[in-house]
């Protein structure tokens, strides 16, 4: 391994605190989330797709594959339960299959790229020829599912993207390209993939890689045909006008021809595919009268947290488009017709205050129905709670992600980065009693947003618990200090372990007295003895409750919650005795 890689796969497990892992392990999770962050622009953890695991080495192999992403309409799915969540909410499937395999030898071997190809295409077998251990079955399980539901399917069949990453230098050797094809073609024929890419990654394109992942989204434009809007308060400029199409399209395709990652989170509405509004604008792009779409659309708003202009050549950073999903979306899929006949009115506003920016993200998004939880991402409480995780010293602080990646630049252990998402069902588990809904039926706990979670009244700390007992807990899992076979009860596990430290009755959420209960069990949390010790309690309570039926199938059950609070309580009751 060459000195830069090996530095930047350092400085990776440091942040991400894989340090006791062998190297070619750091290595298997450093590709994966290399591979994945530029495949996907929000947060997640490699333990989650890294599927090699050697505590399960008698259950099977990793197949040959050591990374393994599932990508649904734009999320991370790891099992059924989300892919079930998904497809209730927004209705269609878009998906894409990332496998990755990693190599930390210096070079390219023709021999397994073929062994990673054939593992590829077993995974997709309904009798496979190779033994799978349990984290490739719970994907085999996920793309399942997927294919039962291909009516759903939105733009076609899913695409399948295999990435074979080592520390040598990649020549474009025809011999290794001849092989590439072979595992191309096998694929395809499968019938499965409207689309199969295979990219082969040395050192050189790991350390492009490692460096995109920590900056934010940028772009190079000419706006030629805009108005500057005179001073407005705390904002430090603002533009009106219309791009045609090929400098419009700087800003929303990337280098690799897809949709820019992350460019629609500040977006409170999502991609609606191609309902009957849609569908108009897709016509319209279509015909000859393409010219008067710039007459016909209420066009796109972009907020920018940094931007500079030289003469009519635009450059800006971190920014979102916060209005103009659906015609952006639109646009992407109709490029085989759109050429610069075609003008996007664009509303471009360089601002760094959230106010400034939540008030034009409701204002621009008012004119169709929006649910109140849509746009609770922009209230104060939020705000709030960032600030508070802000406020522990350095040892004790975690991070939360109310921006998406809005703490990629900074050198901090990413592991202690909370994201939206995990502080939800960490709050949910441990607070609400609700472990079994982490997962299965998701939806009913994002339903509770700005009632029984986020709610303005109620108190931070509690929230930190949460936070902080997930961080310990994962913590736990990456050094092997806890198995494998607990990932499907984790949450169960923080259930347990506010019951055993603060006991099961609580004060409510908004009363003061929950500062002083929730700040028991952050005291516990803090001290690395007594965590160690609560960990392997709440293992046991749950060892009780599975009685050996690990299966997520009898673990994320009501049942089973019920079960842990039993065992905790009487734990509880027999300490104090």
């Amino acid at each position: 391994m060459d000195k830069i890689t090996e530095s930047l796969l350092n400085e990776f497990a440091t942040e991400h605190t894989l340090g006791s892992l062998t190297e070619p392990k750091r290595f298997e999770h450093f590709a994966s989330y290399l591979v994945v962050r530029g495949e996907h622009s929000e947060s997640f953890d490699t333990m989650d797709i890294v599927v090699g695991d050697d505590s399960q080495s008698k259950e099977g192999t990793d197949t040959g594959i050591d990374g393994i992403a599932v990508v649904v309409n734009g999320i991370l799915v790891s099992d059924v339960e989300e892919l079930e969540d998904q497809l209730s909410t927004a209705g269609y499937l878009d998906a894409t299959f990332i496998f990755i395999q990693s190599e930390t030898t210096s070079g390219f071997d023709g021999a397994k790229i073929g062994t990673f190809g054939f593992g590829v295409s077993d995974f997709f077998r309904e009798i496979p020829k190779l033994n799978r251990n349990a984290n490739v079955k719970s994907f085999v399980e996920v793309a399942h599912s997927i294919y039962t539901r291909s009516a759903k399917f939105r733009r076609g069949n899913p695409v399948c993207k295999l990435f074979y990453v080592t520390t040598g230098k990649w020549t474009n050797d025809p011999t290794l390209l001849a092989r590439i094809d072979a595992v191309k073609s096998d694929l395809l024929d499968t019938g499965l993939f409207r689309d199969v890419q295979f990219t082969p990654v040395g050192a050189e394109g790991v350390q492009k890689l490692y460096q995109r992942s920590g900056y934010a989204i940028s772009a190079e434009f000419v706006f030629a045909k805009r108005t500057t809007i005179p001073e407005i308060s705390e904002v430090a400029e603002a533009h009106f006008g219309y791009l045609p199409w090929s400098e419009f399209k700087k800003l929303i395709v990337d280098e690799s021809g897809k949709l820019v990652d992350g460019l629609f989170f500040d977006n409170v509405r999502d991609w609606q595919g191609y309902n009957n509004v849609n569908s108009d604008i897709k016509a319209t792009l279509a015909s000859a009268d393409k010219a008067r779409f710039v007459l016909m659309n209420n066009g796109v708003t972009i907020i920018a947290r940094s931007l500079q202009a030289t003469g009519d050549k635009f450059t800006v950073e971190d920014y979102q488009i916060v209005n103009g999903c659906q015609t952006t979306h639109v646009l992407f899929d109709s490029q085989a017709s759109v050429d610069d006949a075609v003008s996007i009115p664009v509303r471009l506003i360089s601002t760094k205050n959230e106010e400034v920016t939540n008030t034009i993200i409701k204002a621009t998004n008012w004119q169709t129905a929006i649910k109140e939880e849509q746009l609770f991402a922009l209230q104060q409480f939020p705000k709030n709670l960032e600030a508070y995780f802000g406020s522990f010293p350095l040892p004790q602080r975690l991070y939360f992600e109310r921006r998406s990646r809005q703490y990629d630049g900074l050198s901090i252990e990413k592991t202690r980065v909370v994201s939206f998402d995990a502080l939800i069902r960490a709050f949910a588990s441990m607070f609400l009693n609700e472990p079994h809904r982490t997962s299965r039926n998701y939806k009913s706990i994002r339903n509770k947003i700005g009632k029984d979670i986020f709610s303005k009244d109620q108190k931070m700390e509690p929230y930190y618990a949460a936070a902080l007992a997930l961080y310990v807990l994962e913590f736990a899992f990456r050094n092997k200090r806890l198995g494998a076979r607990y990932k499907p009860a984790r949450f169960h596990l923080l259930l347990a372990i506010r019951i055993l430290v603060a006991g099961y009755e609580m004060p409510a959420l908004a009363a003061n007295k929950m500062e002083t209960y929730s700040r028991t069990i952050i005291s516990v949390l803090h001290d690395s003895a007594q965590a160690e010790v609560l960990i392997v309690k709440a293992a046991n309570i749950v060892d009780q409750a599975a009685a050996g039926n690990y299966d997520r199938d009898n673990i994320r059950t009501e049942k089973f919650t019920e079960t842990v609070v039993t065992l905790s309580k009487q734990e509880t009751a027999a300490a104090v005795s």
